[in-house]
């Protein structure tokens, strides 16, 4: 199969499973508002002492949500703005258009968050991702043992502390980043270096990111356990049943 048509299965499956939640909750037949846009740096994340996170870097905004009182929320590079009914986001082309994509996730994290199906839906700010990351590593020690991490996607402060503790490979997309040494990690290819790095691994943590950028899809259904980590996967994880690890809000 190829990657094209995965992804566009696993995203039918994904919305067909949000449709049937909504539909269930007669939200259909509602005249619902869903506002979404992207974030500021400092409303996204905060103040942090350490610079590098990509949000703050500038390859990566996060998108908004709100449904209601709920908040969902996606990291994307392809920010947009959006104010219209369930209706509407669910005739969005998540597959081909990248804009539609985060739409559409940043909603389905705000209305599974109305229902009660999902949390943790809004990203750490401040010194949160600090604190997160020592959690993390701190729940996948107490969990796993000293096992070896393949990590997908650069988020810093998790870095730091799972190599720390752990025997680790980290794998991200950002031409910018890859080749170099952070935490004392050089940066490995996405594309070229993952099967090499999956078959190495024994615990996968996998950004939610993933979700808003399609890759995803090669990290479901391996032979080994795979954690995702973050706000952006909250409502996909809930819906798809997959494994996450997060302290947001």
């Amino acid at each position: 199969m190829t990657k094209e048509k995965s992804r566009r299965e696993f995203f039918s499956v994904l919305m067909e499973k949000f449709k049937k939640i909504v539909e269930e909750n007669g939200l259909l037949g509602r005249e619902v508002k869903i506002g979404c846009r992207a974030l500021s740096a400092q409303e996204a994340i905060g103040e942090t002492k350490r610079k590098d996170f990509p949000l703050l870097t500038g390859r990566e905004v996060m998108m908004q949500a709100e449904f209601d009182v709920a908040i969902g929320q996606t990291f994307t590079s392809a920010p947009s703005a959006f104010s219209g009914t369930i209706e509407e986001v669910l005739e969005l082309d998540v597959v081909g258009n990248d804009h539609d994509r985060a739409i559409f996730i940043a909603a389905m994290n705000a209305v599974t968050r109305k229902l009660g199906l999902s949390d943790r839906t809004i990203h750490c700010r401040d010194e949160g991702p600090e604190e997160c990351a020592v959690k993390i590593a701190d729940t996948l020690m107490e969990t796993y043992g000293p096992v070896k991490i393949a990590q997908v996607g650069y988020q810093p402060a998790l870095l730091e502390r799972l190599s720390e503790k752990f025997e680790i490979r980290l794998l991200d997309l950002n031409p910018e980043m890859i080749g170099k040494t952070k935490s004392g990690v050089k940066i490995l290819d996405g594309e070229r270096d993952r099967e090499e790095v999956i078959r190495w691994a024994d615990l996968i943590l996998c950004t939610g990111s993933t979700l808003s950028n399609g890759t995803i899809v090669d990290y479901i259904g391996l032979d080994k356990e795979v954690l995702f980590y973050g706000t952006t996967v909250a409502g996909a994880a809930a819906l798809l049943g997959l494994k996450r690890i997060c302290h947001g809000q």
